[in-house]
């Protein structure tokens, strides 16, 4: 592509964001608070390859690491918080049986058949103490894997192995934990 073909794809990109800036304040909306048309970010702009950089923001522009100690210690962070995922997710798996567990004193001796019948998946009743804890867990494990994912969509290639180094580290330790309730 030559650089006239590439103004030109530029200069197509800013008059359609300047046409769809001047079509909302024509529709009545105040312009004033928004950013200039050369400031807005298109498709284009965007950085769509992994790229390697010690200084790329994650999560707000307030956590941007400032030296390599800083991005060093973001990367640890993300392999923790990557581990503390494959914890959730071992925990959900095995739900049940440690709800069970956890509130034996509380339940009824003969409240559930057996022991066995549980792991088998027998219907258990309905109850809103064990809904509302499944429910909370699965709220965190939705909240932690998103935010992993917007580490990844950096393209920083340095989060990007470190989401997939604590992924790989909290399965190699908890694994067998999280695979035996798929039995």
């Amino acid at each position: 592509m030559s650089m006239t073909e590439m103004s030109g794809m530029d200069m197509a990109t800013a008059t359609s964001s300047m046409a769809m800036a001047s079509s909302t304040a024509s529709a009545g909306h105040d312009m004033s608070g928004m950013a200039s048309t050369s400031s807005m970010m298109g498709m284009s702009d965007m950085m769509m390859t992994f790229f390697s950089s010690n200084t790329t923001p994650l999560f707000s522009m307030t956590w941007t690491p400032a030296n390599m100690g800083q991005y060093a210690g973001t990367c640890l962070f993300l392999i923790a918080f990557a581990m503390v995922f494959r914890v959730l997710i071992a925990l959900r798996c095995n739900f049940t049986p440690l709800w069970v567990q956890w509130t034996r004193h509380e339940a009824p001796m003969g409240a559930y058949r057996s022991d066995e019948n549980l792991l088998k998946g027998a219907r258990r009743p309905w109850r809103v103490n064990e809904a509302a804890a499944r429910a909370t867990l699965d709220t965190m494990l939705a909240g932690v894997s998103y935010l992993l994912m917007i580490a990844v969509m950096t393209m920083n290639v340095g989060y990007f192995l470190s989401v997939l180094g604590g992924t790989f580290l909290g399965s190699f330790i908890l694994g067998s934990w999280g695979a035996a309730a798929a039995q």
